[in-house]
Parts: C-alpha cells; structure tokens; sequence
C-alpha cells in the first residue's frame, strides 16, 4: 500500500518568553525571542505543539506571532536561504519544533 501523503506542513513561529528558573537563558536577560520552525496540520496546531515543547524546558512562552509556511513567505517576497530550508525539512521529517535563533533580551 503506498504511504497515504502527510498533510503536516511548518510553519515559521517568532516566540518571545519571559524568565522561569531552570530556562537557560543568560545571565541578567529579561527574556527571549525564538525563531522556531515547527510542523503541523494548520498553524494553530503548531502554535500549541511549540508553547507545549518550550513549557516542558521549563521556558515561559508570552506571545507568538506566525509568519506562514514557506510558501507562503516566499509569496510575500521573503528570502529564504538554504540554511533555513534545511532546518524547515528537518521540522517536517521529524514532525518537530526546532529552535533555529534565540535572541536574549536585556534592560539598559
């Protein structure tokens, strides 16, 4: 029987978090913001596999704004290089989240 076509696809999250003992973040940071790449059947469903991931490493998810599936992005005009393609298969082969950037914020 051939393999029925996975209707998965990922979606590019941008999600900032705030500080829980235990996240990981560097000293004397307010938070962070994460690229994510993160598969799914609608992004809805990412959006909650995404909080849900982050949660279980004891980060404090705040706000998640979506940027599409990279069609989608590439109909908007976006340049999407090799690197980030590559980390966007691996989400969709894995059925994964993957964290591809975290950026830690700090007060002045």
């Amino acid at each position: 029987m051939p393999k029925k076509p996975s209707r998965q696809q990922v979606f590019t999250l941008l999600v900032e978090v705030g500080r829980t003992k235990g996240d990981g973040l560097p000293k004397g940071a307010t938070g962070a913001a994460l690229v994510c790449y993160a598969s799914g059947v609608d992004e809805a469903e990412a959006v909650r596999e995404t909080v849900a991931i982050l949660k279980q490493a004891e980060m404090a998810p705040l706000d998640v704004t979506g940027y599409g599936t990279l069609e989608e992005r590439l109909s908007e005009g976006h340049d999407i290089p090799d690197e980030e393609r590559s980390l966007m298969d691996r989400a969709l082969d894995e059925n994964s989240v993957i964290v591809a950037q975290a950026t830690p914020f700090f007060e002045d």
